[in-house]
């Protein structure tokens, strides 16, 4: 499986979406908590490449970008194989 890390923040709709779609397919992730004006997340922003909104997600070290960009590519079927479980 890949290493898979979200940085979040609490009450937010699309990373409680995109934590929702990790944990039905099971995958393991870390989650860290970054609300605004925090270090996590200038991290995320500076690992994202400049992508501030929540949530950031990275699969094996790779910015993969938001909730929507999680949901598209599960749609398209490519997630799984990232995931490593294709």
């Amino acid at each position: 499986m890949s290493k898979v890390e979200i940085y979040t923040q609490p009450g937010c709709p699309y990373c409680h979406q995109a934590v929702a779609l990790l944990r039905d397919k099971k995958v393991a992730f870390t989650e860290i908590d970054a609300p605004r004006g925090t270090p996590a997340r200038d991290e995320a922003v500076a690992r994202s490449g400049g992508g501030r909104t929540v949530p950031q997600i990275f699969i094996d070290d790779r910015a993969i970008g938001g909730c929507t960009d999680l949901m598209a590519l599960e749609r398209s079927g490519q997630l799984d194989a990232l995931l490593g479980a294709a």
